[in-house]
């Protein structure tokens, strides 16, 4: 993906004039105004001045637009420090999954938004920018280029943005439009893990800290369950996520207090999570509580049957015969 507009326009000029007498006769898109866009749209400027902005260099968009998130984050780092990181040659430029990857590897939650200019406002108006993805060529002959969303006008009907070599570049909200639907509306604010998106749902937001968990950022990861289940305290998800976690890092008692916290608060997944508080228990030796926790033959349903029918049959074991070592992890 080129970050150089100029360079691949140039390299394209000869290709857009050889077509470009077929183009007269195909209609264009249509226009939109800020009554379309939104819902309800700003009728104040929005604008966040503390983000940071780092001047691109040719086919540094990607490192540039990401620092400037991450700095905006509390991680301060420079594009020179993420481009041997982000830039792969081959293909002049930086794909989604690497810009994502390396917020995650720095502790930070990498949360996709949805694509709609309502989300935009949203995420603005409680004061984070968002990482955009655009394509300011044409379909056909793309120009990749990666900005960061800080504020809009209403005055002018355009976006803020940190673009390229402009620190505050006004992209009038038709143009935005086009440009940011050619990457099917590419959005995502990059976050502390104790501070939730204006858009975020359970979810999307559990995924989001898993995929953290597994690069190894535990700490963060714990921090975005908890941030998770205390905003949504229903969610199973988020419970059995700070329950395996607490086990794997075999921390038993805290795992405990998870899974029965877990089981007052939850409305989703209650047989799993009992299912892996009945296993912690067990380990901890409490064969009367865990046999009473664990969920009936007829909570056996679904992908997690076999593992609910294993635990019960586990557990008699243990407790009939009395056998030692740890009993199979939840």
């Amino acid at each position: 993906m080129s970050c150089n507009p100029r360079f691949r326009a140039a390299r394209a000029a000869s290709l857009v004039a050889a077509v470009a007498g077929l183009l007269g006769g195909c209609a264009s898109l249509t226009a939109i105004d800020a009554e379309d866009a939104f819902s309800e749209e700003p009728q104040a400027h929005l604008e966040l001045t503390d983000v940071p902005y780092h001047p691109q260099e040719a086919l540094q968009c990607g490192p540039a637009a990401l620092a400037e998130v991450l700095g905006w984050s509390g991680r301060e780092v420079t594009p020179e420090a993420l481009e041997s990181d982000l830039f792969i040659p081959a293909r002049e430029g930086t794909l989604q999954a690497e810009m994502l990857a390396q917020a995650r590897a720095r502790g930070r939650v990498a949360y996709r938004i949805p694509g709609t200019f309502d989300a935009l406002a949203e995420e603005l108006r409680a004061g984070h920018p968002v990482l955009v993805l655009q394509n300011l060529g044409l379909g056909w002959v793309p120009v990749w280029h990666y900005a960061v969303v800080v504020g809009y006008d209403p005055q002018k009907d355009a976006f803020i943005l940190r673009s390229g070599e402009r620190e505050r570049h006004y992209s009038p909200l038709d143009r935005f439009r086009r440009t940011w639907s050619r990457s099917d509306r590419w959005a995502v604010v990059v976050v502390p893990p104790d501070r939730l998106p204006a858009t975020a749902e359970p979810g999307t937001w559990l995924q989001a800290a898993l995929d953290l968990e597994e690069t190894g950022h535990t700490d963060a990861a714990r921090a975005a369950y908890e941030t998770g289940r205390t905003r949504w305290p229903a969610s199973g998800g988020l419970h059995i996520a700070l329950v395996n976690l607490h086990y794997d890092q075999g921390d038993l008692a805290a795992a405990e207090h998870a899974g029965r916290r877990g089981l007052e608060q939850a409305d989703s997944r209650r047989g799993v999570l009992r299912n892996n508080l009945a296993m912690i228990l067990l380990e901890r030796g409490d064969c009367s509580e865990a046999e009473a926790v664990a969920p009936e033959a007829t909570d056996a349903e679904g992908p997690f049957a076999e593992a609910i029918r294993n635990t019960r049959e586990t557990i008699r074991e243990r407790c009939t015969t009395g056998a030692t070592g740890p009993a199979p992890g939840p």
